[in-house]
This record gives C-alpha cells, structure tokens and sequence, in this order.
C-alpha cells in the first residue's frame, strides 16, 4: 500500500502524540488538540471534520453521565451498600469478595473515581479496625472499580466512545448489556483470583499508609504563640503543648534558634512551636486563643475556614528540590502548606525552608476546586484529595429521587425507547430540576479536559481513517495474525491496545485503534462488532501500570504502594481478562 504525503504526515503525528502522552509532555487534552491543529492547518482534514468530534452524541453523553453520577453520589443514593460492605467482621478473602462484588456493582453505573474515593477511606478504616493492613485491599478496590466499568454500556466514557465509533463507522452501536457477557465473569475470575492467590501477593505496606481521608499521621507543622497569647510566660509543661496524644511538640524556633523542648521553658511571644505529629492536632491548635499561623492564610479573611487537600508531590513537579518559598507556593499553586509528610524520612526544619521531594505529602489549605483543577495535571501532583469530603453537605432526602432518575434513564435506554444521549441528558436535566444537584455544581461535575480529549481524539481518528493509516496498519496486524485465523486477528487486536493503554489514557488508546479495528474486521470479512468489543475492554485493562487509570493512581498513595507492586499484582489479572475476554467473545459474536 502507498502512502501520500498527507497520510505519512497523519502517521507521523500520530507518533508524536502518543510518544507525547507517555513521557506526559503536556496535558492530554493539550496534547490531542496540538495534533488535531496539525491536521487542521495543514488541510489533511477540513474544520467540519476536525471538529465533529465536539458534537459527537458519545462526548454529550459522557458530559451528562458525569451530572447523573456526581447527583447519586451528592445525594448519598448508594450509601447503603458502602455501609453493608465494610459491617462486621471477617477474613481477607472474604472482605474481598464483598468489597470487590460490590465496588463492581456500584462502577457499572456510576464514576468509578466517584466510587474509589467514597469506599477508600472506610475500606481504611476496616482494615485498621480488624487489623487487615489496608494495602491487601486497595488495589482489590481500584481492580474491581476498573472491571465494574467494564460491565455496562454507562460504566466507563471508553465504553461510550467505542460504541460511537462503531456507529460513526456505519454499524449498529453497544447495547447497555452487551458488555455484560465479558464483565461479569471477568469480575468473578478476578475476585476468585485474589482470593486464592491475589491477596498473598499484595504488599504488606502497614507502616507506610498514608491516611488520605482521615488525616496525616506523621506531619511537620507549625504554630505560633501569638501577642497577647495566654500562653506567654507560662512554661511548656504548664500549656499542656508538649504532648498532645497524636502529637508532640519536637522544637521551639526562636528568633531563628532552636530551643530545646523542657518542661520548665518559658514560652515568648512570636515563639514558632514545632510539632509531629496527626493533622487533626494541628487544627485543635489553630483553634486554642493565642497560636496563630506562621504564615498567611489564603482567604483575606483570617477567620475564613477553606478546605484542607492533600496532595502528594510527583517526580516531575517543579517542587522536588526547591523550598516552598523558593517555589512560590502560594502565588504558584494558589494554597499555603500547612503541614508536611515524608516517608522514612524524620524532618525537622521551617516548612518553608524544606527542599521538596517526590512522594512528599502536602497538606494544602485552598479555595475549593484546588483539588480538581490539580488532578488534571499530573505533573505536578500524583492525585490531589479532599482530606474531609464527609463535611459536604449530603442531601438524604433527596436519594429516592437521585436513585430513581437513574433506574429510569437505565430502562429508557436499555428498553430502546431513547437512544442514550437522549436518556442521560434528560436524566441529567432531572437532577437539577429535582434538586438532586445545583446548577453550579452540575457545571463543576463536567471533566472538561477530559471531554477535549474524546472530541480531539475523534478528529486524529478521523484523519487516520482518511488518509488509509488506519487500513495499512490493521492490514500489517491481520496480515501477521491470519494464520491463527480471525481469532488471532482479534487477539492482535486486544493486545496492541492493552500495551497502549498502559501508557496512555484508556481513552485516547480506545479512541486510537477503533478505526484500526474496523478496518481489520473489513480486511478479514467479518462482523466488526467483536472487534469494537475487544477494543473497549482492552482499553479499560489498565492493571500493570499505576499512571494509566485514574483509580490506581487514587490508592497507590493511600495504600503506600510501589510501582512494582502493580506489575507482580496486575499481570495475572490482565491475564484473566484477555483469557476471559477471547473465549466470551467467541462465544457470543462468532
């Protein structure tokens, strides 16, 4: 097959955006939309073409999916079976069983980052109640979330897109249940996996957990005794500083001397207290009259309460190396550093005289939003969260209503009576009819980064299809598999799409080798749907690699996990799914 210029330069920025989405050179909506420019100026596609992705019925409806979602979650709709989940007391594997059914279950209807962040801190808590070191639990919770998805049309924005594709491509799109035939037996491989031998892999990394939603356990934070502080002229033992049950008072700063902690010294005004110690002694603190702040707050208003994140510091964050001064957090990064943690690391200095390192975890007052906008850019922080998500306000009431909006958005479409676009707008539109969401905050639930992502990546995919990329690469992919028949064309298939998604979103890598697909199932003369299968469900197999799925990413800091726990842990469940996956495909399309 020969290639025109336009197609070897189709090709070539292919290359340079998925070379630019490993090494995360930029943002990944950044990134597709340089390349779609490319094709744009250089007339390779025409702005009706390039930018027909943004009107595709499969990004409005990811946009409406993400209102639905966030109204059950701000309603508290589901909470039921997070509390079944962790009541009682039980063994590993069965904890297990249960966490992982029902994490599933919840993911194959609802935001699977939604879901991780709702069951990770009471997963904690489980297993520090029943003294089950919660890394042999998370990445079970972030595996089960991922193949939850994976279950239903609604259960992952890949599953939507590849659905899309197929229609755009003149086939008839996924069915809400025809993932169905692939997810539920690859969630009970997997849950019977880790039962047997899943569990006895994962680390033991008890010493190590960083306690996300309940609060740092080992932090460096200061406070200072302020003018007119009861505190002045009264010695330590007297103030009650020096030990504080989950904090101890480590040093006393003073005109820029370290004093030695006593009983008997006498404290001054403008003394800088510092202590060790969990992030819930740091905001009794703050509330005793007399300590202050040693550094301003955000809000103008001193007395203004804003939410606390905690952020942990990426390798590749302008922070590793420079002090928070250095770095101009505050004007940078609009937050203040209250409080730091390393670990197996004791530090001891001024927090704003700390060189940062990657993996040190930050606890940030901001404005709210600091963590959403934070998450979208992965070279700063790993994962930005709320340290106290429970404060926010849960409308109870309004469940039943949340609840029942999205059983009937589910019948309207599975039914046929709508198309999905059709019933998740108006499930949407219910929410913020009924009061189940504000209108500020279904605007706040849109990722649109991510909706940039889907619509530019349409517009490459479209370019790759135009110039015959698409048809030259799956004629090499079919030409090397048809000896194994069309089976092997599939495996091909899968696998050149799990390897993409390992390293770039399950998004972009769906997005990528749907028109590929196709044009092998056209190559080979068979049915196109199989392969349009395959590719969701291998775009969605992100297990080895933590950076490739959002989820992994969520308990990798909370569970004290390395990169290499994810490999010996997540190879065997790739394993399992591919199995899985071939023979249900088989079974059901051939």
């Amino acid at each position: 097959m020969e290639f025109d210029w336009q197609a070897w330069f189709t090709a070539g920025v292919a290359i340079i955006v998925v070379i630019a989405l490993i090494r995360e050179v930029a943002r990944p909506d950044l990134i597709l939309l340089g390349g779609l420019a490319l094709l744009l100026l250089t007339g390779i596609l025409t702005p009706e073409q390039a930018f027909a992705g943004f009107a595709n019925p499969a990004m409005l409806t990811v946009a409406a999916l993400f209102v639905v979602a966030n109204g059950v979650e701000r309603t508290g709709a589901l909470r039921f079976l997070d509390y079944a989940l962790t009541s009682g007391s039980a063994g590993v594997p069965r904890i297990i069983t249960r966490m992982m059914s029902s994490t599933a279950l919840l993911s194959a209807f609802l935001n699977n980052t939604a879901v991780v962040a709702m069951l990770t801190p009471r997963i904690q808590s489980w297993g520090k109640k029943n003294g089950v070191p919660p890394s042999k639990l998370l990445i079970p919770l972030s595996y089960a979330a991922i193949l939850g998805g994976m279950t239903t049309l609604i259960g992952t924005s890949t599953n939507i897109i590849v659905s899309g594709l197929l229609e755009a491509g003149g086939h008839h799109g996924l069915g809400m249940f025809d993932l169905t035939w692939i997810g539920i037996p690859a969630v009970i491989l997997v849950v019977i996996y880790f039962i047997i031998l899943g569990h006895r892999l994962l680390p033991d990394h008890s010493r190590e957990e960083q306690q996300f939603k309940d609060g740092l356990e080992n932090c460096l934070f200061e406070v200072r005794v302020a003018s007119g502080s009861p505190f002045i002229g009264r010695s330590i033992a007297d103030s009650g500083l020096r030990a504080l049950g989950d904090a101890y008072l480590a040093h006393i700063r003073r005109h820029g001397e370290l004093i030695p902690v006593t009983p008997r010294e006498i404290l001054r005004r403008g003394d800088v207290l510092v202590f060790v110690g969990s992030a819930a002694s740091l905001d009794r603190l703050l509330q005793m009259p007399g300590l202050e702040r040693t550094i301003a707050a955000v809000a103008d208003n001193d007395r203004m309460t804003l939410p606390l994140y905690e952020a942990v510091v990426a390798p590749t964050s302008k922070l590793v190396g420079r002090t928070l001064r250095e770095a101009s957090f505050r004007e940078n990064y609009q937050g203040v550093v209250l409080g730091i943690q390393r670990k197996d690391e004791q530090i001891t200095e001024s927090l704003g005289r700390i060189p940062i390192k990657a993996g040190d975890l930050l606890l940030v007052e901001a404005w709210n939003g600091f963590d959403k906008r934070w998450n979208e850019n992965r070279e700063e922080f790993y994962l930005v969260a709320p340290r106290r998500p429970q404060q926010e306000k849960v409308l109870t009431a309004k469940a039943p209503v949340a609840l029942a909006i999205l059983l009937a958005m589910i019948v309207a479409f599975s039914t046929g009576i709508v198309p999905l676009v059709t019933s998740a707008l108006a499930a949407a539109l219910a929410m913020i009819v009924t009061r189940c969401l504000r209108g500020r905050e279904a605007r706040e639930a849109i990722d649109v980064p991510l909706l940039v992502v889907i619509a530019s990546a349409f517009g490459v995919a479209a370019a790759l299809e135009k110039t015959g990329v698409a048809a030259a690469i799956a004629y090499s992919i079919s030409s090397h598999a048809d000896a194994f028949g069309p089976l092997g064309v599939l495996a091909a298939i899968y696998i050149t799409t799990n390897l993409l998604t390992e390293f770039l979103t399950n998004n972009a890598a769906a997005i990528l080798m749907v028109p590929i697909a196709l044009a092998a199932a056209a190559d080979i003369g068979v049915d196109a749907t199989p392969f349009a299968v395959a590719v969701a469900v291998a775009a969605s197999s992100c297990f080895m690699i933590p950076i490739g799925y959002q989820t992994n990413l969520m308990v990798m800091a909370a569970g004290g996990y390395r990169f290499s726990d994810y490999i010996r842990v997540g190879f065997p469940v790739s394993l399992l799914v591919f199995i899985t996956a071939m023979t249900m495909i088989y079974l059901v399309w051939f």
